[in-house]
């Protein structure tokens, strides 16, 4: 069974040394562990600090495309490697590398498709309350619309089963994290946490320039994933909350009529007209969505047959048999069965 390391890095000769040289070079239940570079348009020595520790294998980009792309480069070149399992890490050294051998145990014994370390954001001393209630929150936005009940939505450090991998299509450039935890529930994967302790802070983060920011990319890009899998959800909201405010200006209407109280009162038809009017269009614009839906469902299996002629490997995917009770304890949270 093959190990894929991958390590998206932008300007991390600093750092890079010390995860390369915490990350085991054996793990029960792996042959071989690989480690790829996914160079996001590096600009100092990241890459020749990499071939001086022994990496061979690399992806490059010649300007910075944003992490969630570095991770879609980075898992295709994995797939092409012959992973059975990907793990996706920092080149910052915020995780403790020595944890990858726990985190794709529950993989190895066929318990899950996916491993999510949980960083505990209570126990991280770099991050401010405010981060801490914000993270929390963000998890609990994510669990709502995925289905899952993980205690860390927005941690980097994870497994990823080879099998896992044909089923995921990720679009969002700016952060991969929280549109395939909701493609994977939304797909009833089933998804494991286990608790970790993050090294200490070496820089600020380059993902966003401030707490705005990260905010309103990150809802984007919830929104975007959530939309993608259950569009009737929202605009169904949207229609029956158009319809009752459209009926109140009619009732309005009615009973004032019946008093024969004096104006037309031609307003509250006007209101209540547009607002009705606003309830169909969204109407439509959910049968519209849900079609589209059914579309994007039949153009992933194609994805799927495709990525498998192009990656598949006889006699070693990790389907796994979902039937079949646990055979294997490890320190976890959470484990999203169906």
């Amino acid at each position: 069974m093959k190990l894929v390391v991958q390590i998206p890095c932008l300007n991390e000769e600093e750092t890079l040394p010390s995860v390369l040289e915490s990350i085991p070079t054996e793990i029960p239940g792996i042959d071989e562990i690989v480690v790829l570079i996914v160079d996001d348009g590096c600009s100092d020595r990241t890459v020749e600090v990499a071939r001086e520790h022994g990496v061979t294998e690399f992806v490059h980009h010649v300007r910075n495309q944003g992490l969630g792309r570095s991770f879609h480069d980075g898992v295709v070149r994995a797939l092409e490697l012959g992973a059975d399992i990907v793990v996706n890490t920092d080149g910052d050294n915020q995780y403790p590398q020595d944890r990858i051998t726990d985190l794709v145990q529950p993989i190895i014994h066929r318990q899950a498709d996916i491993v999510i370390a949980d960083r505990q954001v209570d126990l991280v001393e770099h991050f401010s309350g405010l981060k801490k209630v914000l993270q929390k929150a963000g998890s609990t936005v994510v669990n709502r619309a995925a289905g899952t009940k993980l205690p860390d939505a927005a941690s980097g450090f994870r497994a990823y089963s080879r099998e896992s991998l044909m089923l995921l299509n990720t679009i969002t450039r700016f952060s991969y994290c929280m549109e395939t935890i909701i493609q994977a529930g939304n797909k009833n994967m089933r998804i494991a946490s286990i608790p970790v302790l993050t090294n200490p802070k070496t820089r600020e983060s380059r993902l966003f320039k401030s707490m705005p920011e990260h905010i309103a990319k990150s809802g984007a890009a919830i929104v975007r994933s959530f939309m993608m899998y259950k569009p009737y959800v929202i605009f169904a909201w949207l229609t029956a909350i158009f319809g009752v405010l459209g009926v109140i200006p009619f009732a309005r209407y009615g009973v004032l009529w019946l008093r024969d109280t004096e104006g037309g009162h031609l307003q509250s038809l006007l209101l209540g007209a547009l607002l009705l009017i606003m309830a169909f269009m969204s109407l439509m614009l959910g049968v519209i969505s849900d079609l589209i839906r059914t579309n994007r469902i039949l153009i992933e299996d194609t994805l799927e047959h495709t990525k498998k002629m192009r990656f598949g490997k006889s006699g070693t995917e990790l389907l796994l048999d979902q039937t079949s009770e646990p055979d294997f304890d490890w320190p976890r949270h959470h484990t999203r069965s169906v």
